[in-house]
């Protein structure tokens, strides 16, 4: 049996590996510690919460003694670490917070996992801190590091020490970096949720610049199933880039996500591009592929409209979200837990 500490198990992509894990295995016993910030939704944890091998902390990474605290009572030996502040409009308005969290946390964690001696410590990057690429190539592992957001910076600033505490100390440490996914459970401030969500209320559909910025594209499902097999059976102080070769202008998705429910592209209303915005990304996953047998499942195509159908089939939990409702839940649910 294995302990595993899930950082940010709250959020989007942490809540889906967590709900994936316990649902085809039980050789793990998994602590979930995420501080619930806006984008943490315990509700994504439904069918998760009442499993014997899951534990939910409330608490910081940043904060060291929750942390220590963690890794004593529940005999932590592996760290997969998704807890990140990960939204670039809201790094360029304040990016303090971004490097206390994505900096500093995966400090405190490097830190406790040094001193507990872990087995593994995946830490769970982006593609955004290698920075744009042209209308030709791929990121590769190789590509060097040229982050042009303080979201990204504060990630390849993690991805670094994260990668020295190996080079150093012999920590065993993998990073992956992964291009940009969609799914259930997405806090609709990312492009898609939020483009499917006033879509369906008949708002306007904001789109930077002349939505030509190209993203590839990967459903969480598949980019949790390569994170798992990372975790498995990575090379340590390796880095794996995952990427479903899914190229799509953002407003092409958008012109899709219209057509699928019907609406009118006069919802389409340009902006101010935003300032630093990358034009295009795009992985190359060949080494994850032919070292470690992962392949993605879904093409983009069938998987946006299973996503796309999945928020017309929870219009609660969205409404909710909307609302901020979704953040009485702890209380009413952890009310008795100091």
């Amino acid at each position: 049996m294995k302990n595993v500490l899930i950082t940010g198990g709250a959020g989007f992509i942490g809540s889906n590996f967590i709900n994936h894990l316990l649902e085809k295995r039980d050789d793990l016993k998994i602590v979930n510690l995420d501080c619930l910030t806006y984008a943490g939704n315990l509700e994504n944890l439904l069918q998760s919460e009442k499993h014997p091998n899951y534990t939910f902390a409330k608490g910081d990474i940043t904060d060291r003694e929750t942390v220590a605290t963690i890794f004593e009572n529940h005999k932590i030996d592996n760290i997969i670490h998704f807890a990140a502040e990960s939204h670039v409009d809201r790094s360029i308005l304040g990016s303090e917070v971004f490097f206390n969290t994505n900096v500093m946390g995966t400090n405190v964690l490097l830190e406790a996992a040094k001193r507990f001696g872990v087995e593994k410590f995946v830490q769970v990057s982006t593609d955004e801190v290698y920075g744009s690429l042209g209308p030709e190539g791929k990121f590769s592992e190789t590509t060097p590091i040229d982050p042009n957001s303080p979201y990204s910076s504060s990630k390849a600033s993690a991805d670094m020490m994260a990668l020295s505490f190996q080079r150093t100390y012999g920590l065993p440490v993998v990073v992956t970096r992964c291009s940009n996914n969609y799914g259930p459970f997405q806090f609709p401030e990312k492009l898609i949720p939020l483009m499917i969500l006033n879509s369906l209320n008949d708002k306007k559909l904001p789109v930077y610049g002349d939505g030509m910025n190209i993203r590839d594209w990967i459903y969480v499902t598949d980019h949790n199933k390569a994170v798992e097999l990372v975790w498995e059976k990575g090379k340590v102080g390796d880095v794996y880039n995952i990427g479903a070769d899914q190229e799509m202008t953002n407003i092409d998705i958008i012109k899709l996500i219209l057509n699928y429910l019907n609406k009118s592209e006069d919802l389409i209303e340009y902006v101010t591009d935003r300032p630093g915005h990358d034009r295009r990304y795009a992985i190359d996953s060949s080494k994850i592929e032919n070292e470690l047998g992962w392949k993605p499942e879904y093409k983009f195509e069938e998987a946006i409209e299973k996503t796309i159908d999945w928020y017309l089939q929870n219009k609660n939990w969205w409404e909710r979200i909307i609302s901020g409702e979704y953040q009485d839940y702890y209380n009413m649910q952890y009310n008795s837990i100091k």
